[in-house]
């Protein structure tokens, strides 16, 4: 594997779009450890999230004094807690981790991330929920990856 192979990896492991489902496959491919992938994507995902939370906590405090933006989020807010708020009272954190695990699109750290502050949960709540999410749905790719790259190989060795 080559720097810029990791560097594709890394990338691919912070975009919302691919997460974990793009860089673990990626890098197997490149021929990184299964172990190896495993850890490097986990934990630049994880921290992928860290800085979603940094950013949206900043972007907020600049942007809430405008009345424009102020009005459209009240609003947003007040919408996402009345259809998602009964959930998030019942399954708080576990919901989250269970929704960060199912290696799907649009169901990673950095959507359960977004998602979780706007529901104004707590940061102690989050990073453990999204770290174990994370690593769960870590796991279900690495084993489908490698059981599928190994599949693949054995049916198109060359005879």
């Amino acid at each position: 594997m080559t720097p810029g192979d990791l560097l594709i990896t890394g990338l691919l492991s912070i975009a919302p779009i691919s997460e974990l489902r793009g860089a673990i496959p990626f890098a197997l491919a490149k021929g990184m450890p299964v172990v190896w992938a495993y850890l490097f994507c986990v934990t630049m995902n994880f921290l992928a999230s860290i800085l979603v939370l940094i950013f949206l906590n900043t972007f907020h405090k600049l942007f809430y004094h405008i009345g424009l933006y102020r009005r459209f989020f009240d609003s947003f807010i007040e919408k996402a807690r009345r259809k998602v708020g009964a959930n998030l009272d019942k399954y708080g954190t576990w919901g989250l981790t269970i929704f960060v695990a199912i290696p799907l699109p649009v169901t990673g750290a950095i959507t359960g991330t977004f998602g979780a502050w706007v529901l104004g949960m707590k940061k102690r709540q989050i990073f453990p929920a999204i770290l174990a999410g994370v690593a769960i749905a870590g796991i279900i790719v690495s084993v489908i990856a490698y059981y599928g790259i190994e599949a693949f190989s054995f049916f198109t060795k060359q005879v």
